[in-house]
């Protein structure tokens, strides 16, 4: 017997609804309102009040009757006096469709709910595990929703008898007993709420918000059948409790124990009894009190569990828009094999549903919750975009002095590529999981990873890719060169903020550089020049240099790891220096990065940490790169102060990572939040726009353009550059089988790095400060290349001599 049958009776789904005097008003769930409920306001509502009415009866013949729109109010007297039971209020059971949140990989997913006998059950309705809901499945249930009837009137046809048979022992997927849950709706979502079991939460989305005010009417309905003591109730002192002593004076008779010494032994436990039932008293007492904490507690929890919904479902429905574009573009498939294609899709999809997570994606919401406003003049927009006329556009900046307007305005154009190739073959997934099981066993430093998990460019490259907005640099020369060093190191600080905006949304990693391979980017419509190369295997450094107008930029770069399970953590070492022709320095150290759910979930990435901006005269800033939280609904942002040399605060810079800086002049005493309306507000820096053509390497405009060959270039470059490394080129060009063949072939020649290195092998164009242990760049490079002369530049990217290979074992 169920537990909760003694409520109502339990009603076949095969027998039909039985009318009962509230019908009508059921019709449009306009019920009486209940004493424990609290709910007058939703429930006690005209029938005619929502679009349309969203409940409907199924009867015997199949077909759905709409109450009508015009429907009369029943008076509040009459309505008043009728006797609320659960039959009345759910009939033989409600049912219709509801969309469950699984998690952020699957979203929200279509199930059908069941209300009935006080249990809320749901069933699949694609898949392997799906059950037919037709209008003999539920006969006698009042169904809410149009799309609920809509899949009913379809499947009319498809109650066969051993589909029948089948369906009166069809088993939920998931069971939810309302006498121990909690119902709440969603205050930024009008379709959506929740339900808390005591272990777990259930978020569920209506198809309107008619839909959902008639689901939660009925739940709460159900759940208030179902009252709880108060803790007046518990606590009431309870009367006519006594204790016999009537046992322990027959044993001290039979002992002869005299009159007055049985009273004091029956007094002695009276009184240790009253002292135990006062320590139960405050031992529950403490029980309820830690109750009610778990209560606050537990409804703080559901408003940032929807925090994290709200912001996956705004993720999901801008993908789901732009998936359904691509189906109604191309699609010419009738209803019926349109259905039937969408349940094989679900079907390849839904394996499990049992994680309830909720991955938060940090992706950019600052385009729809915080925008920047702008108020005339006192914005200072300051972009160079990589857009369509090129890597180097400047907006208007009326307010602006033309000697710092005029910054780049004569770098020459240069015509550069918008996209990527366009693919070979058709890529192929790779299981991450099949890949470590057949690696089991096998030395990992000889295990290749398939170029699935690379995108095509080298950690050289990456390293010139943090060079994007060169212009701030052009920019705080200028303002030092009239003597503003505060605006130059506030153009330096943004400079050092924009080089991780190219890290949101990536997914793939860089190929790891052979041992002395080398990378060069000439860039005159930027007006840099910029060479790196890999100059130690074990640890992996990274040198590069880059000259600019007036500037000089080196630094070199070496990661320590630590994996975490889920995530790994990298802490960078190493300082990054900037020079500029008139003496000044500045010198600052990266910030740590994360990369999360490499398991399971969608990868992202998280900067956090404090950067600190050392100068050699006046200033010098610090940088707060705030950790992101899973209930963030503000992320990746930065805030920091310049400071001079007394430790004044001079400027407040305040931004995102991955969108934007603002400086406020002052010690702005604000907390990051409502920052965009200040009229005192100044931009720095902008994140470029997105490409025309995005890839799934999401790179931006600038990094399409890193391993591209333009004419005459491949003859100027040595054979070390990465743009020659066969691999990579490959994998840009979508021929997935070879790259992934030379992939293997250089990593066997890579493993000669390590001899290389001791047998005292130097890099030709760095070379190690022995006082600061950096890297510093040799110069020559240029100048070679303009000779063509690369002779003691070796052919790293070449065959292994067979010699090599039989040492390789």
């Amino acid at each position: 017997m169920h537990p909760f049958c003694c409520v109502s009776a339990i009603s076949d789904h095969t027998s039909p609804l039985k009318p009962s005097p509230t019908a009508g008003p059921l019709a449009g769930f306009s019920m009486p309102p209940l004493p424990s409920a609290g709910r007058s306001d939703s429930v006690s509502r005209p029938a005619g009040h929502s679009h349309g009415n969203v409940n409907h009866c199924v009867t015997n013949g199949g077909e759905g009757s709409r109450a009508s729109q015009q429907q009369q109010q029943l008076p509040a007297a009459s309505a008043s006096a009728v006797d609320v039971r659960i039959n009345d209020l759910v009939g033989n059971g409600i049912s219709g469709i509801l969309q469950k949140w699984v998690n952020y990989g699957k979203g929200w997913r279509p199930r059908w709910f069941v209300l009935q006998d006080g249990v809320l059950s749901y069933f699949k309705i694609h898949g392997p595990d799906k059950i037919v809901v037709n209008p003999e499945t539920e006969k006698g249930s009042k169904v809410i929703g149009d799309e609920s009837m809509r899949i009913i009137s379809r499947n009319r046809n498809s109650h066969r008898s051993h589909q029948q048979h089948s369906q009166l022992r069809r088993k939920p997927f998931g069971e939810i007993h309302l006498k121990v849950s909690s119902i709440r709706e969603s205050r930024s979502d009008d379709k959506r709420f929740s339900i808390f079991t005591g272990t777990k939460r259930l978020h569920l989305r209506a198809e309107t918000r008619e839909d959902r005010v008639a689901w939660v009417e009925a739940l709460q309905a159900v759940k208030d059948m179902f009252p709880r003591m108060s803790n007046s109730e518990l606590m009431a002192p309870v009367d006519n409790v006594a204790i016999s002593t009537e046992k322990l004076r027959n044993r001290l008779q039979q002992e002869g124990v005299s009159e007055v010494a049985i009273q004091d032994s029956e007094q002695i436990m009276r009184n240790e009894y009253a002292a135990l039932q006062n320590q139960l008293l405050l031992l529950k007492q403490k029980q309820l009190t830690l109750i009610d904490n778990l209560r606050l507690l537990e409804t703080e929890k559901v408003d940032l569990e929807n925090t994290v919904v709200d912001e996956s479902q705004r993720q999901l429905n801008d993908q789901e828009a732009s998936s359904i574009l691509r189906e109604e573009k191309f699609s010419e498939a009738s209803a019926s094999e349109s259905e039937d294609d969408n349940e094989r899709n679900d079907a390849a999809e839904e394996e499990t549903d049992d994680d309830e997570a909720a991955f938060f994606d940090t992706r950019d919401f600052l385009s729809s919750s915080s925008s920047f406003k702008s108020n005339g003049s006192e914005f200072r927009v300051s972009s160079f975009s990589s857009d369509d006329e090129g890597l180097f556009a400047v907006e208007s900046e009326e307010d602006v002095d033309p000697s710092i307007k005029s910054v780049g305005a004569n770098y020459p154009y240069v015509k550069r590529r918008k996209k990527l190739p366009d693919p070979v073959e058709k890529e192929k997934g790779v299981s991450l999981w099949s890949l470590i099981k057949d690696n089991i066993g096998k030395d990992l430093t000889k295990v290749c990873l398939p170029v699935y998990f690379n995108e095509p460019l080298s950690s050289l490259q990456k390293c010139c890719e943090e060079m994007e907005y060169s212009y701030l640099l052009d920019r705080a020369y200028e303002w030092g060169r009239r003597g503003n060093s505060l605006m130059r190191i506030l153009n330096v600080a943004a400079f050092a903020v924009s080089g991780y905006a190219s890290t949101e949304g990536k997914i793939c990693k860089p190929f790891n550089p052979l041992l002395g391979e080398t990378y060069e980017a000439d860039f005159p419509d930027k007006g840099f020049r910029f060479i790196s190369e890999k100059v130690s295997h074990h640890p992996m450094v990274v040198a590069c240099y880059c000259q600019g107008t007036g500037w000089k930029f080196w630094g070199d770069s070496n990661l320590k790891s630590k994996f975490w399970g889920r995530s790994i953590q990298l802490d960078p070492v190493g300082i990054l220096t900037l020079e500029f022709d008139d003496g000044e320095v500045f010198q600052w150290s990266k910030v740590t990065t994360s990369i999360y759910n490499l398991i399971l979930g969608k990868l992202y990435c998280d900067h956090y940490g404090t950067m600190r901006i050392q100068g050699n005269r006046d200033y010098s800033c610090k940088l707060k790169f705030k950790e992101q939280s899973i209930i963030d609904r503000n992320p990746h942002q930065v805030q920091g102060i310049v400071q001079d040399r007394n430790g004044k605060t001079l400027s407040t810079l305040l931004g995102k990572w991955d969108d934007s800086m603002y400086y406020i002049n002052g010690d702005y005493g604000g907390k990051g939040k409502g920052y965009e309306s200040l009229s005192e507000a100044h931009r720095l820096w902008k994140r470029s726009k997105p490409p025309n053509f995005p890839t799934r390497y999401n790179f931006t405009r600038f990094a399409i353009t890193l391993n591209e060959l333009t004419p005459g270039l491949k003859e100027k470059l040595p054979p070390t550059d990465s743009r020659l490394r066969p691999d990579q080129r490959y994998l840009e060009n979508g021929q997935y089988e070879m790259a992934n063949s030379e992939k293997l072939r250089l990593e066997q020649r890579q493993r000669q790095a390590r001899k290389m290195q001791e047998s005292g092998w130097e890099p030709r164009w760095f070379a190690r400060d022995k006082a600061t242990g950096s890297y510093r760049y040799l110069g020559g490079y240029w100048e070679a290349r303009k000779d063509g002369n690369w002779n003691s530049c070796p052919d790293i990217f070449g065959q292994i001599p067979s010699d090599h290979l039989s040492d390789e074992g």
